[in-house]
């Protein structure tokens, strides 16, 4: 979840300066890759491994922070004021995800307005999962439990990235991500077995998600033209295929659990390969909700640069503040 951007175009930087590198550098970089060390920012790093860890980054960011549109408007409608206080902590966890985020992107040299721009043009991507609406109030916790839950399955493995800004912030967003998947199953679960209504909702719900879901892990690995690039720089540890196969294989216990249905006829267990066969994705749906045709796109876009434009003035107090504290200092230095 949430880092499609391995298998996007690059449409937010600049076409790369054609000057060789150092072959000093180039090498002392490639023996750190083989040897699975970090990468810091104060390192000698090549320009095209700069900008696929800012495009992936700011676009993990962006998801977060467009992610929490779909469950923030059923706070005020949450069903009861344990329910209310859970999903405010969820969304503002998501918030603090995408900020963790955008402070490893500004340490590649990209700045936080840059980031902020090319998301507000147009011209950066966040996941497609996040274009879709929010129906009813199983949806959120069908969010919790298979949208929260392909997020932990993809963004484990970014624990160990060679970046390592990127991926000391996965740690704590990681262990946030697998409570909210915990806490999405006991919503469901108690739905579950409430009223015929209730469990009918879940289902509805779950209907609705799980191709979605599936496709957020991107597309296929022969159809992936950046995965490779990427997994042998470290960034990208586990391909698309794998990521989707590994979801569906601890998914379908857990919807046993629930007692709900995965919509796919052709879901089965393959005794051969220890892994569950599954149906086609719709790869034209999913290609067309990531370039701005989903159900909730213009919605959701809107809605984040109306929210940025109407905070502008608490950023000016603040610049002004940090301005005056820090005349105030050079002044009693003097």
């Amino acid at each position: 979840m949430y880092t499609q951007s391995m298998d996007m175009a690059d449409t937010t930087a600049p076409a790369p300066v054609p000057t060789a590198a150092p072959e000093a550098l180039q090498s002392r970089f490639d023996e750190k890759i083989d040897a699975d060390q970090k990468i810091e920012p104060q390192n000698w790093m090549p320009e095209a491994y700069r900008r696929t860890l800012v495009r992936q980054i700011s676009q993990h960011a962006h998801s977060e922070i467009i992610g929490m549109q779909p469950e923030g408007q059923w706070i005020s409608r949450a069903p009861s004021l344990k329910r209310k206080a859970i999903l405010l902590a969820k969304v503002q966890d998501e918030g603090g995800h995408g900020l963790y985020l955008y402070s490893a992107a500004e340490t590649l040299g990209t700045s936080r307005d840059q980031l902020l721009d090319a998301l507000h043009t147009g011209k950066a991507k966040y996941s497609s999962i996040f274009n879709y609406p929010t129906l009813l109030w199983a949806d959120v916790g069908v969010i919790g439990w298979l949208v929260d839950g392909a997020a932990i399955m993809n963004q484990v493995p970014i624990c160990r990235c060679s970046y390592g800004p990127y991926a000391r912030a996965m740690i704590r967003i990681c262990k946030e991500e697998s409570f909210h998947q915990r806490q999405g199953f006991e919503s469901l679960m108690v739905q579950m077995q409430g009223t015929p209504e209730q469990r009918a909702m879940v289902q509805d719900a779950v209907n609705r998600w799980w191709w979605p879901v599936l496709a957020m892990f991107g597309p296929p690995d022969a159809e992936s033209s950046n995965s490779a690039q990427g997994m042998r720089w470290g960034i990208k540890r586990i391909s698309n295929d794998d990521l989707r196969q590994n979801f569906v294989d601890a998914t379908v216990p857990q919807a046993a659990i629930l007692g709900v249905t995965l919509p796919d006829p052709d879901l089965k267990w393959n005794e051969e390969r220890q892994q569950h066969d599954y149906g086609a994705i719709d790869w034209t749906e999913f290609w067309e909700v990531v370039n701005g045709k989903g159900p909730c796109n213009k919605e959701r876009l809107s809605s984040r640069v109306k929210a940025h434009e109407d905070g502008q003035w608490v950023r000016d107090a603040a610049q002004a503040y940090a301005e005056k504290q820090q005349a105030r200092l050079l002044k009693e230095a003097a």
